[in-house]
């Protein structure tokens, strides 16, 4: 019988927990590291029927090797708790020990390397040291690189991507993107599992050593207020700004990573991607918006960064239908003084 075990790693992350529902849904045997059960996300999953969550640090070999033990297919998303050069190297040194035959690492570059004078974005070029790693011991891997989540947006005040409600009922975002530069964007929580099953439905016989754009929409942050106003039915207004507001407590290191942010878009305006994945950037900008006068999209995004992730799942959600769906609820839910926490701030 074909093995059908799939190792999850920080499953109670946006694109880890997606993953882990679709593949249990469809019947494989899902392995879910997650670093506590009791969190909202973990119960869920544990619920869930074809999933065994394995609970504890990953700076654990014993831990580690046990969970790659007899699977032949891994989804790792590492994040910024810990020393994460170290525990990439360690997942992929047990993954190559267990035989693991199809890896899907989530990658970000780092822009440093282009020869541009670009800063490293912190949380960010760690996850492509591990890229390499992966590379040089010759795991047979496919390199996920995420978009911006349309996930981010909150109108609590959090750094960078706050929806900031105004006096007078109108939406403020503040960021330091170009206005006029399109960026890739994707939901982290609907998309990422139907996507990354595709790639593992297809085999490392198609994706191995291959990198991918998790984006759906290539949009400028005017057309993403543009796209909120038709969805929330009243203004929204993007503000360009040099620097990004911090008026929260954040955790450490991410001040580091808004700063970097700041110079890498505001200052030099560089592609997000880098420069590898960013095919399609100078074209025009509704060549890959997803709009149809409607808001509903539907065209391929052919000759754009958006193009293989449309082709391996064409159900996206736009960031229209987000905010129309998703941001809405989430607001009234801050309003009455809950909100929910995320495990991986590095997107």
């Amino acid at each position: 019988m074909t093995n059908k075990t799939l190792v999850i790693v920080n499953a109670t992350g946006r694109q880890a927990a997606s993953l882990a529902r679709v593949a249990s849904a469809v019947g494989y045997q899902v392995r879910a590291h997650v670093s506590q059960k009791t969190t909202p996300v973990g119960q869920e999953l544990e619920a869930l029927q074809n999933v065994t969550l394995i609970q504890g640090s990953l700076e654990d070999k014993e831990l580690v090797a046990d969970l790659f033990a007899g699977a032949r297919k891994a989804f790792i998303n590492t994040i910024s708790w810990g020393d994460e050069v170290a525990i990439g190297k360690s997942l992929a040194d047990a993954a190559k020990k267990a035989h693991v035959q199809q890896y899907v690492y989530s990658s970000m570059p780092d822009h440093s390397v282009f020869g541009k004078g670009w800063p490293a974005v912190p949380l960010w070029s760690c996850k492509f040291t591990v890229e390499n790693y992966i590379r040089q011991i010759g795991l047979p891997a496919t390199f996920v690189y995420t978009g911006i989540y349309n996930n981010n947006f909150t109108s609590l005040p959090m750094p960078l991507f706050r929806m900031a409600l105004q006096s007078d009922g109108s939406f403020e975002w503040k960021a330091p993107f170009d206005p006029h530069i399109a960026i890739p964007w994707f939901d982290a929580e609907h998309d990422t599992g139907p996507a990354v099953l595709q790639i593992l439905k297809d085999g490392p016989q198609k994706w191995s050593g291959h990198r991918i754009a998790l984006a759906f929409e290539l949009l400028t942050p005017t057309r993403v207020c543009r796209l909120f106003s038709c969805a929330l039915r009243r203004p929204v207004r993007y503000v360009c700004g040099q620097t990004i507001d911090i008026e929260v407590s954040v955790p450490n290191g991410y001040r580091e990573q808004l700063l970097a942010l700041e110079v890498l878009f505001g200052k030099y305006k560089a592609p997000y991607f880098g420069m590898d994945l960013e095919r399609g950037v100078s074209r025009e900008v509704n060549d890959a918006n997803g709009w149809n006068g409607d808001g509903s999209g539907g065209d391929s995004g052919k000759g754009t960064a958006v193009e293989e992730a449309r082709a391996l799942w064409p159900g996206w959600r736009g960031i229209e239908e987000y905010a129309r769906e998703v941001f809405v609820c989430a607001h009234e839910r801050h309003l009455g003084g809950r909100s929910e926490a995320d495990e991986d701030i590095s997107r």
